[in-house]
């Protein structure tokens, strides 16, 4: 099945289902990542993951919002932020509405699941398949989809609601990494599955 081109993956299949107890998963749609120049307008994102989260929440469904505030200690070859981040730098997008029933995961990894109660949250709510947007498609997103597929879960990954700095690492993911994980699907199929199967 063929279908509209979403940031440069073509050839690809809706995505088919969502369980009865979905959680939607935002990955590091804060101040400081969204002013960092994407291969996507920054903008679609974060008013995607709005439309998601706003229709996760309508159904009574679990929102996590997720920021990073830190890096795992391994020495790499890449310069990275050591110092104190600024006033704000993790603080979630203001667009986001959070509200008082979602959850918030901090890290200090890319995954969203190591050293934190991700997992824990998550089965405590019964939940069986999470729905991913945010940035960086091939670092948070990426790692956050890997670790849940490594726990069981199925997984949608939301490909107008997550972009990345780098267009090609978000290719690589989008057309190589996350077909071995789940399903992919657009903001406008998450949620005509989620009124379908959540209709009443």
């Amino acid at each position: 099945m063929r279908r509209e081109n979403v940031h440069q993956r073509e050839d690809v299949m809706a995505v088919t289902i969502l369980d009865p107890k979905s959680a939607l998963l935002v990955v590091d749609l804060q101040k400081g990542i969204v002013s960092l120049p994407t291969a996507h307008p920054v903008a679609d994102v974060v008013a995607h993951a709005r439309m998601l989260a706003d229709a996760f929440r309508k159904h009574g469904l679990p929102v996590v919002l997720i920021n990073v505030t830190g890096g795992a200690p391994g020495r790499n070859e890449q310069v990275r932020h050591t110092g104190q981040f600024p006033v704000g730098w993790a603080d979630l997008v203001p667009e986001l509405n959070r509200q008082p029933q979602d959850h918030v995961v901090t890290k200090t990894t890319w995954g969203a699941f190591r050293n934190t109660d991700l997992e824990a949250y998550l089965k405590s709510a019964g939940v069986t398949q999470v729905v991913i947007a945010g940035v960086s498609t091939s670092i948070g997103v990426d790692t956050t989809a890997r670790q849940a597929y490594e726990a069981g879960l199925n997984v949608t990954l939301a490909l107008d609601a997550m972009t990345d700095l780098n267009a090609d690492a978000h290719v690589n993911s989008v057309a190589r990494i996350f077909p071995r994980l789940g399903e992919t699907g657009t903001t406008k199929e998450i949620i005509a599955l989620l009124e379908t199967g959540h209709a009443g």
